[in-house]
């Protein structure tokens, strides 16, 4: 059974969010997934080895139904909301990315390119994906937290730190996009 529906306009959806972060302002609660991570890994005892997963996780537990949560809407959304999977993007930015070598780009969310399992074939490739993976990884450690943790979370309980962090991250995305993003591909 398949049901169609255009998406959300950001009307609908953003007072959405804010809805939902202000339940959990008022609950004294924290949204973020990069810490489910760390209390997937205290759940599998990681606590043993390392002081940083030593925590009462079970403080987190509400954090962990935000996670499927996501995954069980991701599938909801995918399989029984979405009628193409065609990405609404500029025809310029589509030109761009086909000269590129993205020749999906604009009919598919994941370009193949990207996320085509040979990735793993190619050394260099696998190299960018172990350093990248790296540098996410650290970065929302060091950050204190992941981008919508800091973006929906941080944002809205008008914290500086989080601010700041999310002018990193779109500068970030902006220097990967416009100066390293050509010169690796």
């Amino acid at each position: 059974m398949e049901i169609l529906m255009d998406s959300w306009p950001w009307y609908i959806s953003g007072p959405m969010i804010a809805l939902v972060m202000g339940m959990l302002i008022f609950v004294g609660k924290n949204f973020g997934m990069s810490s489910n991570l760390r209390t997937l890994c205290t759940i599998c005892g990681a606590g043993r080895t390392t002081h940083f997963f030593r925590f009462d996780w079970k403080s987190q537990r509400w954090n962990l139904l935000v996670v499927l949560g996501a995954i069980i809407g991701g599938f909801i959304g995918a399989h029984l909301l979405s009628t193409t999977t065609d990405v609404a993007i500029h025809p310029e930015v589509i030109h761009e990315l086909n000269t590129l070598g993205f020749n999906d780009a604009g009919s598919a969310y994941l370009p193949e390119k990207l996320f085509d399992t040979s990735v793993f074939g190619d050394g260099i490739s696998l190299i960018f994906l172990i350093v990248g993976g790296f540098l996410v990884g650290f970065g929302a450690r060091y950050a204190g937290g992941c981008t919508s943790g800091h973006a929906i979370s941080g944002l809205s309980n008008f914290q500086l730190p989080s601010l700041i962090a999310v002018i990193g991250f779109f500068i970030g995305g902006l220097v990967m996009v416009h100066l390293l993003f050509p010169l690796l591909f």
